[in-house]
């Protein structure tokens, strides 16, 4: 998966974070029209300046909400678009969550950013290959051009959209301070991946616990993992989820025992899957596809959650 991030690109979100709506916004346009974001008249469509319609476009892709359609690869903002079997479930009308109020939704699509196809390269060299514990968006900016040194693609990109991306990736995932020059907080700083580091305007990701992960949506984004990189093997060791390439212990920052807890806890609700340990070594086993039990993991975690708000 590593070398499939040369296909991504650096500094299309046009300096945007994701905002409160945009998905949905440009989600509900996409279905209707899916060239809506080369429109003429995209502005007055999607109620946005020209550079934000750009960035929401980019985010639903990245997001995986939307893709090109005909499963093409469209550089730029060219090519229709249609909606994903995520974007139908999530937050169509009658989806799992529309308006994206479960802060479960949030980790889900985070999730999706790091994997294939790859749409923001600098968020996978930043979670993977960071090798300073607390930074700046200039330290972090230079730590995304070094990084980007190993991929020839990459390393030709301008220095600047990395300068770019790395103050994205901040305001993206950082509460905004009083201190702080925020524009407009980003709905993922609800997940605090990224938090101040005690500095003015140092920041750290956070591996403390994440209480609002639930476990199974951390055990969904195991199983897309096992789709993308082993779709043959019906196991999945404790080690490559937590340490390899954009795995979800590395995409969440979770330590060996939280996911542990999840995946254990998740195995007492899906049936056919298990969490085992032999001979010290820990694996995530099921018996069908991961692309099949991904789905029913979502599934299971969604009616499950509209059960209970139904009962309060």
């Amino acid at each position: 998966m590593r070398n499939q991030i040369i296909h991504g690109g650096v500094g299309r979100h046009e300096t945007f974070t994701p905002r409160y709506g945009w998905l949905k916004k440009g989600f509900d346009a996409a279905k209707v029209d899916g060239n809506v974001f080369s429109a003429p008249d995209a502005i007055e469509r999607l109620g946005v300046g020209k550079n934000m319609v750009r960035s929401i476009r980019f985010w639903c892709l990245a997001f995986r909400l939307l893709t090109n359609e005909g499963g093409h690869t469209n550089k730029g903002q060219k090519g229709a678009l249609v909606p994903t079997k995520l974007g139908n479930k999530l937050i169509d009308d009658d989806g799992w969550d529309p308006y994206l109020e479960d802060i479960a939704s949030l980790w889900l699509l985070h999730r999706q950013i790091f994997g294939p196809p790859f749409q923001a390269a600098s968020w996978s060299l930043a979670f993977n290959d960071l090798k300073i514990s607390m930074f700046d968006i200039k330290q972090l900016g230079r730590a995304l051009i070094s990084a980007s040194q190993q991929y020839e693609k990459l390393m030709s990109l301008s220095e600047n959209s990395y300068e770019k991306d790395a103050s994205c990736i901040i305001r993206m995932y950082a509460s905004a301070s009083q201190e702080s020059s925020f524009d407009i907080e980003s709905p993922f700083s609800q997940i605090a991946i990224i938090r101040e580091a005690g500095e003015p305007k140092t920041y750290r990701f956070d591996l403390t616990a994440k209480q609002s992960l639930p476990s199974l949506i951390f055990t969904a984004a195991c199983f897309s993992y096992a789709y993308h990189t082993q779709p043959n093997q019906r196991s999945l060791s404790l080690h490559k989820i937590l340490f390899d390439f954009n795995s979800p212990g590395i995409v969440f920052k979770i330590s060996e025992t939280e996911a542990g807890r999840h995946l254990d806890r998740a195995a007492r609700l899906i049936d056919g899957v298990d969490f085992v340990e032999t001979m010290g070594y820990r694996a995530l086993q099921f018996n069908r596809k991961p692309d099949e039990l991904f789905w029913e993991a979502l599934e299971n975690y969604y009616s499950s959650n509209r059960k209970r708000n139904i009962e309060i």
